[in-house]
């Protein structure tokens, strides 16, 4: 689904460009990367990766920090989609370790949770009952399923690799890490200049750490988790940056099982505590994500915006599982095409918008039924082995060069 805010006033000139992308886990990130490689496609005149902002909350900050680091949607896709990196293999496996570290700290709170209790029956044993013990042995439960501490290491090498950087200070353009700080509920973003000397890696995680799943990861005394405890998406930055258009994508609306389109009724409460509990986060963040972007024209009148999100009755996107590869791919494809879907839909109100930023919309690319998410990485391989057979016949006549040379002397 597309929703186009053009702007009601324009600047003299062209502004600068940026793109804001919202949460959703594994889910959201994959459907973030199919939707952007449509846009990469179907968007002439500037590469997604020449951007001169960008935004991203929880797992939509990765997107954003690869395509600030100079990684193309092809590239991610071939590392996240298609598991075909050699440099930087990836495996979703990578974000399910145990929280080993979380789970010794509580185990070796346990004398101390259970002498007070002790304590606590001797003073009062009338009123001490299950109620006070279920309280305090919560603090033994704990606070996160999951480490982050791979995923910042595998980010760190990533960004460190020849090309890119882990400093928010080196980036071509601006990226903005938005978390939250835990003990004061307050959004921070990470890039801006009161917190660029964070390493991006530690600041992704940061952004990422949902809490219940992922520990709270601290950095200068204070603890931050997922940003989408305080801002859904957040387009803010590249606003108030003079952006004079803005492409926004934001995987987390509610499903609409009312609207199912094969005519079947889905009852979300028989589908356990995870979906019931995912409804329920959706459907609260959404609604603040609606009231946030109702403000935007009023308050920004000379930015376009573009926001991108599934369809509310969309079960394919509701409902993959993503940790399998052939899940991955399915949800990236299928993103990608209702994307393309969607502006095709608006190309009549968007080519107009987009040429008033000098850029034009590919119809031949749109209008290509048989291309896929996976289209570009097989044109990408294809060309590599052409140029790998060129430089090996270079090198094979220079060597034939040499080699003549050396018997004429």
């Amino acid at each position: 689904m597309l929703t186009i805010e053009p702007a009601r006033r324009r600047r003299a000139g062209r502004g600068k460009f940026a793109i804001a992308l919202a949460g959703g886990g594994p889910l959201g990130a994959f459907y973030a990367l199919g939707a952007l490689h449509a846009l990469e496609e179907a968007i002439v005149g500037r590469a997604l990766t020449d951007f001169d902002v960008y935004v991203g909350v929880s797992s939509g900050s990765l997107v954003a920090a690869g395509l600030a680091n100079g990684f193309d949607t092809t590239t991610l896709g071939m590392t996240f989609i298609h598991d075909e990196s050699t440099l930087f293999p990836f495996s979703p496996g990578a974000l399910l370790t145990p929280a080993f570290r979380e789970y010794a700290n509580r185990l070796a709170h346990v004398p101390e949770v259970l002498a007070g209790i002790a304590r606590q029956f001797y003073r009062d044993p009338l009123r001490s009952g299950w109620p006070a013990v279920m309280g305090a042995l919560g603090e033994l439960v704990p606070a996160a399923l999951f480490g982050n501490a791979g995923l910042e290491r595998y980010l760190h090498t990533v960004f460190t690799s020849d090309g890119h950087t882990d400093d928010f200070r080196r980036l071509p353009g601006r990226l903005h890490v938005v978390a939250t700080d835990l003990n004061t509920g307050e959004s921070v973003s990470f890039g801006d200049r009161r917190h660029d000397r964070v390493p991006i890696s530690r600041a992704l995680a940061a952004s990422a750490a949902l809490p219940g799943l992922y520990p709270a990861v601290e950095i200068d005394g204070h603890h931050y988790v997922d940003g989408a405890l305080t801002r859904t998406l957040d387009a803010t930055f590249a606003l108030e940056a003079g952006c004079g258009l803005v492409i926004c994508i934001n995987p987390l609306v509610p499903y609409d099982a009312s609207r199912d389109p094969k005519g079947t009724r889905v009852n979300l409460a028989e589908r356990g505590l995870p979906v019931v509990l995912g409804q329920t986060f959706r459907a609260l963040i959404h609604s603040r994500m609606q009231i946030k972007m109702a403000s935007y024209p009023g308050e920004y009148p000379h930015s376009d915006i573009l926001l991108f999100e599934p369809d509310r009755h969309d079960e394919e996107f509701f409902f993959t599982n993503v940790f399998r590869y052939a899940g991955r791919r399915r949800l990236a494809n299928h993103a990608y095409q209702r994307t393309r879907r969607d502006l095709l839909a608006h190309a009549r109100a968007l080519a107009p918008l987009l040429e008033q930023h000098g850029l034009t919309l590919d119809m031949k690319h749109l209008r290509d039924a048989e291309r896929r998410f996976s289209t570009a990485a097989r044109e990408r391989r294809a060309h590599v082995r052409h140029v790998t057979r060129r430089l090996s016949r270079a090198l094979g006549r220079l060597e034939g060069i040499v080699a003549a040379q050396q018997y004429s002397r």
